[in-house]
């Protein structure tokens, strides 16, 4: 798997200027941040206060004074706001102190709370002292950004110092980190120059002379704000009566800064002033693609120009290729360039786009195209990224351009149709998806015989892979069937993703129509393709879908297995990340299942250990099933009871079969608790009789209906489990089939006894297994020895088909007995 082009610049630490105000108070503030080990330095004020420089100058102090601590630097942009994206960035930022961070987390993850512990424990074995520096924080919008960031802080080892810059306080902990003590922070009133510091600035810097007055004066009237005062020096080089001009200058701060940048734009050559406004749309400018958007030469020499008379750019790399703008100049040049009318907007970003495709940057060409309202480039560029964007999972980056895409220039390309309807069938507008695949699939036809290539070599299979999704989604068994096996004879024999995804969609078919072993033998061929295509998140997490149909089938140990060597390769290969939350608490079914009660209690602690977010948006509300059969197994049925409450509540509806609804086994234990009504009320609501469908998909609920009429003493319990017996049995589905034997015609607990062989004396060891007493306390009270006690005790376990007391215990009262 790859990821698009990390751009090298985002993570160059800005060098000192050569004329710079010294500022030892603010570093020694910064250095005392470090030495007492507080987590965090926050440097937060508006434009222009000079934060990216004072860190710029602290990182240079550090790497005289501090040789061996390394420095981690990430230039924060808007784009970053794909979490995909950012942890990326973050990675190879890491990776600039030491190579061994991160290098075991695959290309392409979500930041969850699993990849970020990966990342914490390579951190914490570093021997080197890192500072992480995150340099405009304020453009990072993603809450689970924001939410990656607080778990380091709250895991930051004692080898990371986090630094942030950031022009608005980050919705971060600042407040608790300051009450403990953790936290340096500097803002506006920090950062302002001192009117010594303004003198340095103003004379020897900027190469002014001005009068100790003035310069106060100044000071005071642009509150020591390092913006203000440089575009205050530009407008008075040439000025012959630098007094009366600092006299004049009055007025809010927002009227200064506009009187400010017109003096300096107005001031500057008309070339000069020409070439800002045309590259201003720019994020970062080099020499030649200055030239491009400018139609002019000498962009590398002007570019050189602006940076000797400090017009704000700013260096990206020690070579001097790439730079920027500042923030807050770049805006006011954009404003002032929209004056020339969108057209002339739209023709530079035009050109820009054209550069940039030129020059192998496809992302950033992408942007420009749109800016520049030139679709069918934006649409070309987009369809060249998919390949790059998907692979990397930076599938919010691609649903936002295609946002922004109209209509007509979606048509005109397949494989932008077919995404477009993959982002409806994404956002549950299935509704839309169909007419969109239709109007793709025509488009297709039109142009594939004069236009070949490898992604639309590939459409008609992505085409019914998502029709067989529809039909999923709406219930449509028949149609799963038919794309789904479209889709795969679609596929050659080297797509592996195309039939890892159609066989995965057979088999869930299979599933729904309760013909569970073609699904099994679906989802193994589906995940073996899945591991060819490298995708083994993918395939070890349908060891879930494998084991659901594997219980009702009676094959627990063969579950089991499969969940163990799931595990084991997750940890090894995968580093503990997704699907193992998921694993871990699908595995605990199992193990509830077999009886090993203990067990399960140890993977549902291991998978709640993980976090909520290692777990999938569809696998979470699994954790609180099995918890909530754990407790049920146990006896505590209330607790049971709240934590199926909680599963409801994080229930997302998949394209998994429904086949154990949340609200049937509620019914189960409601009736357990000889709460009568209230299952009847379940039943009621959906519509459940005795004499109704007998589909696979409502087994489980008739089942439970069974239970409940037979706990109402209601004749109709025998024909209702003699024939869902029969179905069970037609299918294979042995677990259900062992079940439903213990079930039919249960007229007395004896009877039942004697239906699976068990004797009175076996029958009361059963009974006092279902108590507090221990196995001595049991043998003492029947009057035997404890030998002859595990002999009772392995028979019972034998003729009810469990291999522990909690299994058994569970299995006595679902049947009755106990």
């Amino acid at each position: 798997m790859t990821m698009p082009a990390l751009l090298a610049t985002k993570l160059f630490v800005p060098p000192p200027r050569s004329q710079a105000v010294g500022r030892p108070r603010l570093i020694e503030q910064l250095d005392a941040g470090i030495r007492s080990g507080r987590k965090l330095t926050l440097i937060s004020a508006a434009a222009g206060f000079g934060k990216t420089t004072l860190l710029s100058d602290w990182v240079a102090e550090i790497r005289q004074q501090e040789p061996r601590m390394r420095v981690a630097w990430l230039s924060l942009e808007a784009s970053d706001n794909d979490p995909v994206r950012f942890l990326g960035y973050l990675v190879a930022a890491l990776q600039q102190a030491d190579t061994d961070i991160g290098a075991e987390i695959p290309v392409g993850q979500q930041p969850t709370e699993s990849t970020l512990t990966t990342l914490v424990n390579d951190i914490a074995r570093s021997a080197h002292q890192i500072l992480l520096v995150l340099d405009d924080f304020q453009l990072i919008e993603d809450k689970s950004i924001r939410d990656a960031v607080v778990f380091l802080l709250d895991h930051l080892p004692s080898t990371l110092h986090l630094a942030i810059a950031s022009r608005s306080d980050p919705l971060l902990p600042v407040a608790r980190l300051r009450a403990r003590g953790e936290l340096t922070e500097l803002r506006a009133a920090d950062l302002r120059f001192t009117p010594d510091e303004a003198a340095a600035f103003l004379g020897p810097v900027m190469g002014l002379s001005l009068s100790r007055e003035d310069v106060a004066s100044l000071e005071a009237r642009t509150e020591g704000w390092i913006a203000g005062l440089q575009l205050a020096a530009l407008s008075m080089r040439d000025r012959t009566d630098a007094s009366a001009f600092i006299a004049a200058f009055a007025g809010s701060n927002r009227f200064v800064i506009d009187y400010l940048i017109e003096e300096v734009l107005e001031r500057a050559p008309l070339n000069v002033r020409e070439f800002l406004y045309q590259t201003a749309i720019l994020d970062r400018l080099s020499g030649p693609l200055c030239e491009a958007v400018t139609g002019q030469a000498g962009g590398a020499e002007m570019l050189e120009t602006l940076e000797r008379s400090n017009l704000f750019v700013v260096p990206l790399d020690d070579r001097r290729e790439w730079f920027r703008y500042h923030h807050l100049f770049a805006d006011v040049l954009r404003v002032r360039l929209l004056a020339h009318g969108p057209e002339h907007v739209a023709a530079l970003n035009g050109l820009a786009s054209e550069w940039f495709e030129n020059n192998h940057l496809p992302e950033e060409s992408v942007r420009h195209a749109l800016a520049a309202a030139d679709f069918a480039r934006a649409a070309r560029m987009i369809e060249a990224t998919i390949p790059s964007v998907r692979k990397s999972r930076q599938d919010a980056t691609l649903l936002g351009w295609l946002a922004l895409l109209t209509d007509d220039a979606i048509s005109r390309r397949p494989v932008l149709g077919v995404f477009s309807a993959w982002a409806s069938l994404l956002s549950g507008d299935i509704a839309a998806v169909e007419p969109k695949l239709a109007r793709a699939e025509r488009s297709l036809d039109a142009i594939h015989e004069s236009k070949p290539g490898p992604e639309l070599d590939t459409l008609p299979v992505t085409i019914a892979l998502y029709r067989a999704s529809v039909a999923l989604a709406t219930g449509d068994l028949a149609g799963i069937r038919t794309h789904a096996s479209r889709a795969l004879e679609l596929t050659s024999p080297a797509d592996h993703l195309g039939r890892g995804a159609a066989g995965g969609l057979l088999g869930l078919g299979e599933w729904a129509t309760g013909d569970l072993e073609a699904g099994v033998a679906a989802f193994a061929d589906a995940a073996g393709n899945l591991r060819l295509a490298g995708n083994l998140t993918d395939a070890l997490s349908t060891t879930m879908v494998l084991a659901d149909m594997l219980i009702p089938l009676g094959r627990l140990q063969e579950s089991r297995r499969a969940y163990e060597a799931a595990l084991r390769e997750a940890a090894v290969k995968l580093g503990g990340g997704p699907p193992t939350a998921d694993l871990h608490g699908g595995f605990a079914e199992v193990l509830i299942e077999l009886g090993d009660l203990a067990a399960a209690e140890e993977h549902l602690a291991a998978g709640e250990t993980l976090g909520w977010a290692a777990f999938s948006h569809e696998h979470q509300y699994r954790w609180f099933v099995s918890k909530a059969l754990l407790r049920q197994a146990q006896g505590d049925l209330d607790s049971a009871i709240d934590l199926l409450e909680q599963a409801k509540q994080r229930y997302r509806r998949g394209f998994f079969a429904e086949a154990r609804p949340i609200e049937a086994m509620r019914a189960r234990i409601l009736i357990l608790q000889g709460r009568l009504p209230e299952a009847q009320a379940w039943a009621d609501a959906h519509g459940l009789t005795p004499r109704g469908d007998l589909s696979y998909l409502l087994e489980y609920a008739h089942i439970t209906l069974a239970r409940l009429l037979i706990a109402q003493r209601d004749p109709a319990a025998d024909e209702l489990l003699e024939n869902l017996r029969g179905a069970a049995e037609a299918a294979g589905r042995e677990g259900v089939v062992g079940e439903l034997r213990s079930l039919v015609g249960r007229p007395t607990v004896e009877a039942i006894a004697h239906r699976e062989g068990l004797s009175e004396r076996e029958l009361q060891v059963l009974r006092l297994l279902a108590t507090e007493l221990t196995g001595p306390e049991i043998a003492r009270e029947l009057f035997v020895s404890i030998n002859t006690l595990r002999t009772h005790t392995r028979h019972v376990f034998e003729k009810l088909e469990v291999n522990g007391r909690p299994a058994a215990i569970r299995r006595a009262r679902e049947m009755g007995i106990i």
